[in-house]
């Protein structure tokens, strides 16, 4: 097989598809791996370690993706979904539920898109999307934190507090991966948290284990009101696998939050969980509706391209040495759990959220 690895075009996209030591992999395997020029160099792989472990260097993106298997990071641009054609394969993040043009565009050109936040692994876990998700939840306490202060239009309010002044009110919408990083992050620095999840068990599980400082609420309209009037800082945790993210937070909540209050919604690859949102990016990250600074960029981990490629690569491999070695069919067919990550293949949705979210049929395999 053929493994292209494409340069990341995505604003302020430092991750690779994968690092040197995954070319290695595949090529002691038997498979060509070619890897577009400086596709690394963001995070801190550079063109000469990819050559040595066996990569074939190509200039374009085009010459990438002549290949039969596409291995990237963030979902296709318009500039990639021009170069697609039928028969390839391509492994990446898609969030096809919250982009309509995009599932048009890989139905059309009859590839098969094997997305990584919906794969499942034996415990029903998502094993592709964990890594992304725990660097998520950190950096969005992180970069809450920074928006909370008064040059960046935020209520001027330092998270943890100091000695006879209170710590801020945090507020943690979804108990999963993120929401449980983002509430450890807030909570290791002293702010006041509160973490809301619709699943009792796993809120049974998060009080055992969670500071003194986080207190776990049931997810329902009374709590959710309650808590936006006081809170300083907003996390927006929410996640439905592979499907468009529940509306929380509507434009009416805003009214009643503190004016300077942030909101970062991690939701937004998944058309967020507040009603404002939009997408933004890292060079225009924040905007405010009705005094309150939402944080929307997209593509948060690629920030920090080194740490997130390490970790994404490292879960991301083996799947890849498999598909290219035994075929995304086989694969299917002997584990349901990635049978689930083939959201569309050759013309044909194959997966349940993204056929409801647009009203498109679903069609076996």
């Amino acid at each position: 097989m053929r493994i292209g690895i494409p340069k990341e075009v995505k604003s302020d996209e430092y991750r690779v598809g994968i690092m040197p030591v995954g070319v290695d992999a595949l090529v002691r395997a038997g498979h060509e791996v070619l890897v577009q020029e400086q596709a690394g160099i963001g995070s801190g792989f550079p063109d000469e370690d990819y050559q040595a472990a066996g990569a074939k260097l190509v200039a374009s993106a085009k010459e990438v993706f002549a290949a039969d298997i596409i291995m990237k990071v963030k979902e296709p641009q318009a500039q990639e979904m021009e170069l697609f054609h039928a028969g390839q394969i391509v492994f990446t993040y898609f969030h096809f539920a919250a982009d309509q043009k995009l599932t048009q565009a890989c139905l059309d050109a009859k590839i098969t898109a094997i997305a990584y936040e919906t794969i499942k692994d034996k415990k029903g876990t998502l094993p592709l999307l964990t890594p992304m998700s725990e660097v998520a939840g950190k950096m969005s306490i992180q970069e809450g934190a920074k928006y909370l202060e008064k040059p960046m239009s935020g209520r001027g309010i330092l998270l943890g507090g100091v000695p006879g002044v209170p710590p801020a009110h945090v507020v943690v919408l979804g108990g999963g991966i993120v929401g449980t990083n983002a509430a450890k992050v807030a909570a290791g620095l002293g702010a006041n948290v509160v973490l809301m999840d619709v699943n009792v068990d796993r809120l049974r599980y998060l009080d055992d284990v969670m500071p003194a400082n986080v207190t776990t609420l049931y997810s329902d309209r009374y709590n959710i009101n309650e808590n936006l009037k006081l809170a300083d800082l907003v996390i927006g945790a929410v996640l439905i696998p592979g499907a468009k993210a529940p509306r929380l937070v509507t434009r009416e909540h805003l009214k009643m939050m503190k004016n300077g209050a942030v909101i970062v919604d991690v939701a937004i690859d998944q058309g967020g969980c507040v009603e404002t949102s939009r997408p933004t990016t890292h060079q225009q990250p924040t905007y405010i509706v009705e005094g309150v600074v939402h944080y929307c960029v997209t593509n948060m981990p690629g920030a920090v391209g080194r740490t997130s490629t390490i970790a994404l690569c490292n879960a991301t491999l083996p799947y890849a040495m498999k598909i290219a070695g035994e075929g995304f069919r086989l694969m299917a067919a002997k584990d349901a759990g990635f049978a689930e990550g083939i959201n569309v293949s050759e013309g044909r949705v194959t997966y349940a959220p993204v056929a409801e979210a647009f009203g498109l049929k679903l069609e076996a395999l």
